[in-house]
């Protein structure tokens, strides 16, 4: 049995991740810890095989006046906890990073593309790779995933955002793209997996489907029966704005798919049942 821990209790993967492990109890034990103030520099590392870093800050408006925090947490917080974790004997620390450390809004990302982060959030995740990425040995191996969106039922971010929208605006523009996303059960079981294997190196999952705007708002209209009317109307005046937001919904942001392979399938659900899921009502 693999003992794990995840650093970042009440996070939404870190939850996730813990349910999705149940499942298997007689091969993996879980636990969590919370990561606010210091009483965890006191936990007993010691007793885990694996540690699974989630804790980290996302999802708030960034401002100079909470730059700082960003670096605190998703920096620091990590680099310590994957010390901790090498100095306490744990064969594998797995790192949730970010496709933000591309610092790209559009376009398709590949093993040459290079990491210029733009915001703190990516800023702070790349140099928490950098710095725990040496710690590396033949008895600890480090995991860095980058993910894309990651959505589920009762996840944070994007999606909701958008789903709510949905369900409010008759009308959405019918915008043909396609963004690199993965879905919760999808993310968790790719993590069983790198646990399995005690797997070190870089990560980049996805689902095997690129999701398109478009069609995910109208799946979302129809599981709520809402009647929802997508048109190109307004298509051009999208391509003349521009903005982040804009992009975030409208653009193109992919990973290679050659990028997301491993041996065995991760993706138990694809695109149209992962809606389905996450917009279950119970």
């Amino acid at each position: 049995m693999k003992k794990i821990l995840i650093t970042g209790s009440k996070s939404y993967i870190g939850t996730s991740l813990e349910k999705w492990l149940e499942k298997y109890p007689d091969k993996y034990s879980v636990d969590t810890v919370n990561m606010r103030g210091n009483l965890w520099k006191e936990y007993d590392f010691s007793k885990y095989d694996v540690v699974f870093h989630v804790a980290g800050i996302a999802h708030i408006k960034e401002t100079k006046e909470n730059a700082e925090i960003y670096y605190m947490v998703n920096r620091d917080l990590a680099y310590e906890s994957a010390q901790k974790a090498k100095d306490s004997g744990v064969k594998q620390f797995i790192f949730l990073s970010s496709m933000s450390v591309y610092g790209i809004e559009n376009g398709i990302i590949d093993k040459n593309t290079s990491t210029i982060p733009k915001s703190n959030y990516g800023k702070a995740k790349l140099q928490a790779e950098e710095l725990i990425v040496p710690l590396k040995t033949t008895s600890f191996n480090i995991a860095i995933i980058r993910p894309p969106m990651i959505y589920g039922k009762g996840c944070r971010g994007n999606y909701p955002k958008l789903a709510k929208l949905v369900l409010k605006s008759p009308i959405f523009p019918d915008i043909d793209n396609k963004r690199s996303v993965i879905h919760i059960d999808n993310f968790c079981e790719f993590v069983r997996l790198l646990i399995d294997d005690c797997s070190s190196g870089l990560f980049f999952p996805q689902n095997k489907e690129y999701m398109c705007t478009s069609e995910m708002v109208r799946q979302i209209a129809d599981i709520h029966r809402k009647k929802i009317w997508v048109t190109k109307l307004f298509n051009p005046l999208l391509k003349l704005l521009k903005t982040s937001s804009v992009n975030k919904v409208c653009g193109d942001l992919v990973y290679e798919k050659k990028m997301s392979l491993l041996k065995e399938s991760y993706c138990l659900n694809d695109f149209n049942t992962s809606i389905s899921l996450t917009e279950m009502r119970h």
